[in-house]
């Protein structure tokens, strides 16, 4: 069982810009196999395979024509801004039931018409978008109208003044949103500037002499040099700094739909089949899905949590380049020690002597297959080093391919000394699960490898209960998520499974015993997909763990299997096994709790739920399109561990004592509620004293929330010194006979990334917002629902419904 991935590891910026970690992997197109690959014959070869292996067993006839017409439009314009009423008259017209005839044909013409439609009209926007900003008073911001937030469900734009009118609109909206988000951004500016100001008098500097220009702080560990080059710097006039001026708003959308614009215009040949052909499977169901082969690649470097490369991140920036904004730590760029961050890269060449190429403008993707390359070859990168002048210096940095490991991803644990309500000591242990990985190439990766070591040094330290936390876990292996379900129950049935022909069959786990046999809780939400819902659903049928978190998972219970796709176009009257041309990833069966209930689209229910504002969002298997529905099947003989009911009334009635006096849980109330009356309304103002009252609103609340956070934290922070001693547990560390502090443990060392360092301004607030004990509001309730159940397997005496108030259930 595999859950979607995008093409590499994708990580989106503030500024919405994609980052991608480099790497490569065995296999891998060269330009030439790109630029003969038939996608025609692709196309009919994916289809052949859907039909023939999909667990529907459906033909791709005239319904599922038009169901990959509509999957292709919206993976287009899923906004529902750029194509006409018109244009998708057209499109039904000639191609709802003939894509399927075209496909028979090894034909995809539709797909490079529907393209090219798209493309003028992104064309034709962005023109009138140039037009309406280069107007001056155009927009007045003092009607009534207002514009959707979300399109999804909309009517299409007819053609003619509809299409103008609405597109005026939202180009008022966003110069509006621009334009207050400028002036927040301005008044934060100043406030900052004005507290500056009544720290100074404070220092022991003397003051400037009137008019001088006011001379930096520079930092205590600069050496002297450095201090007197800081000080000529801060007496340089702006002018001869080469300071940037700043983009007014109307510049900033219009670079932004430039973008769109470029990034539509790049597309070539391929990337349009490969849209084309993954609407097609996805027509199917929506876990199905084709790769190309560079997106397999990608997806075998997520499973494996390893990667041959540089092990470094990259944002793609205005000006064309890509930048480095992460380094693996211990990979092959941060060993070499000459890559640093914020060096931008303009030039990629192979081997010692090979043609550097200039990767100015060039896509993201592009410039990470120019970086990729085998373990031990040489890649010659062209960079401007971040410190240099305006961009003036340009430097050539050889750096050997390597393994690397993403560390970040693996599991790892925490090991917390606390107090019960009594005052006795208690030893949790809590174990971060953000996947269910395995080495697809048969290697050693493996996550129960990795969780068994993490529990048992917990084990070993005496630990009392623990917490598996799957949020935000979206599966992985479903090998894995059976091997690692028997790490808590004896051997048993875990999970069914039912293919197309109706023929059920089940897994269990190997193990006779379980390796922890304690109280044991899972943490799970909305994005707790797949793998995490096979081991969370057993769990709780066998009455093994107490399953706490939103209101369900997220609703995955199909089974995906990753095929090769081999087509070539012969001279002969037949055709045969050719080259692979990527993968498909297809739904072959359905699973089933060993209760013979399913979690497709159900999700898997927590016996304790807490609030939060994804509860109010499309999130999950039944936002999707075409999900698969499936009807209960007979269940597994299977004993429950726990003889008697859990107590769920005393548990939940705890738990809601705790959340209705914590703030934090306040907050996500008065989230939930303004959530739902925002989704309700759909609708965003263009006027703009309505906005900027909405705006100031917003700002006093959130700046309200940070001062009280702020000082809530600190109070905390000093009434609980000494409650909580928190060791980190990685797979780097679990044997070490001493284990760190978490506090021990940099930012760098725990996500094995090395970033820029922030201002010392931002760095003090960030610590000053951090959660106390490194909690968040989910985690803290959570221990403290661990610290109940502990109490309720190992005393004699029932729980109480009433909380004691200690220390450690106060945020």
């Amino acid at each position: 069982m595999f859950r979607s991935l995008p093409a590499a590891t994708i990580r989106r910026t503030s500024r919405g810009m994609a980052t991608l970690i480099l790497a490569a992997a065995a296999l891998s197109v060269t330009p030439a196999a790109r630029a003969q690959t038939d996608y025609g014959e692709i196309a009919l070869r994916v289809t052949e395979m859907l039909e023939e292996e999909h667990y529907l067993r459906q033909s791709f006839d005239d319904k599922m024509s038009e169901r990959l017409l509509d999957i292709y439009i919206e993976y287009l314009d899923f906004g529902r801004v750029y194509f006409t009423q018109e244009d998708i008259d057209r499109f039904y017209s000639e191609y709802r039931t003939t894509l399927d005839d075209g496909i028979r044909n090894r034909e995809i013409g539709a797909a490079y018409d529907i393209y090219g439609i798209y493309k003028e009209r992104v064309r034709s926007r962005v023109a009138l978008v140039k037009e309406l900003l280069d107007k001056k008073d155009e927009f007045h911001f003092d009607s009534d109208r207002s514009v959707q937030i979300s399109r999804k469900d909309s009517p299409w734009f007819k053609d003619g003044k509809d299409y103008e009118d609405k597109w005026h609109d939202l180009i008022e909206a966003e110069v509006l949103q621009e334009t207050l988000r400028r002036e927040a951004a301005d008044r934060a500016k100043r406030e900052k500037e004005s507290k500056v100001k009544e720290i100074r008098p404070l220092d022991s500097e003397a003051k400037p002499e009137a008019g001088a220009a006011p001379k930096a702080a520079p930092d205590a560990d600069a050496s002297s040099e450095e201090k007197d080059d800081a000080a000529k710097v801060a007496e340089t006039p702006a002018a001869t700094k080469g300071e940037k001026k700043e983009e007014t708003p109307q510049e900033i959308i219009l670079k932004r739909y430039d973008r769109i614009l470029d990034s539509v215009n790049d597309n070539d040949a391929e990337d349009v089949a490969v849209m084309f052909i993954k609407s097609l499977s996805r027509a199917y169901d929506p876990h199905s899905e084709y790769f190309s082969q560079s997106q397999y690649d990608n997806f075998r470097i997520q499973m494996n949590k390893s990667l041959e490369g540089i092990g470094a991140m990259l944002q793609e920036e205005e000006d064309g380049s890509a930048s480095i904004q992460g380094l693996v730590v211990g990979g092959p760029a941060h060993k070499a020690g000459e890559l640093q961050v914020l060096d931008r890269i303009v030039g990629v060449g192979q081997s010692q002597d090979g043609e550097m190429v200039d990767t100015i403008g060039m896509k993201l993707n592009d410039v990470v297959d120019l970086i990729r390359g085998e373990k031990g070859s040489v890649v010659r990168l062209k960079v401007i080093p971040a410190d240099a002048p305006a961009g003036s210096q340009t430097k050539e940095i050889s750096i050997v391919r390597d393994k690397v490991d993403l560390k970040d991803s693996l599991a790892s644990a925490e090991l917390i000394e606390t107090k019960d309500e009594a005052g006795k000591p208690l030893k949790l242990g809590w174990i971060n699960l953000l996947s269910f990985y395995s080495d697809m190439d048969g290697g050693q990766t493996s996550t129960t490898a990795d969780v068994q070591r993490l529990v048992n040094r917990l084990m070993r330290e005496g630990m009392q209960g623990l917490v598996v936390d799957l949020r935000d876990n979206g599966g992985g292996s479903l090998e894995e998520a059976i091997n690692m379900t028997g790490l808590f129950i004896p051997r048993g049935p875990v999970v069914q499974s039912r293919d197309w022909e109706g023929r059920v069959d089940f897994k269990e786990s190997r193990n006779k015993d379980a390796l922890w046999s304690g109280p044991l809780v899972v943490l799970t939400n909305h994005s707790s997909a797949s793998a995490s819902e096979i081991f969370a659903a057993a769990l709780q049928d066998y009455r093994r763990a107490l399953i706490v978190g939103e209101s369900s998972t997220f609703g995955k219970g199909t089974v995906q299997q990753l095929r090769p796709v081999q087509a070539a176009r012969l001279l002969l009257p037949f055709r045969g096994a050719g080259v692979q041309n990527g993968a498909l990833k297809l739904t072959i069966q359905t699973f089933f709790r060993i209760d013979g209930t399913s979690t497709q689209l159900h999700g898997v229910i927590p016996e304790l739920m807490l609030p939060s504002t994804n509860d109010v969002l499309d999130i999950g298997e039944d936002a999707l399109t075409h999900p698969l529905k499936v009807d209960p099947i007979d269940p597994q003989p299977y004993e429950k561990v726990a003889k008697e009911p859990f107590p769920i009334d005393a548990l939940t009635a705890r738990m809601k004592q705790r959340i209705g006096q914590d703030q934090e849980f306040k907050y996500v109330l008065e989230d939930i509620t303004e959530a739902k009356k925002r989704i309700e309304e759909n609708l965003v103002s263009i006027n703009r004293a309505t906005r900027e009252a909405e705006t100031a609103e917003l700002e006093a609340k959130r700046d309200a929330r940070k001062a009280e956070r702020i000082e809530r934290f600190a109070k905390v922070r000093e009434a609980e010194k000494g409650l909580f001693t928190v060791y980190a547990l990685t797979q780097d560390n679990v044997n070490q006979e001493k284990l760190p502090l978490r506090s021990e443990i940099s930012d760098e060392e725990s996500s094995g990334m090395m970033m820029g360092k922030k201002k010392k301004e931002e760095q003090e607030e960030e610590d000053a917002l951090e959660y106390p004990h490194g909690f968040d509001p989910y985690k803290r309730e959570t221990l403290n629902i661990l610290v109940d159940f502990i109490a309720a397997q190992t005393s004699d005496k029932p729980l109480t419904t009433t909380v004691t108030p200690p220390a450690t259930v106060k945020n």
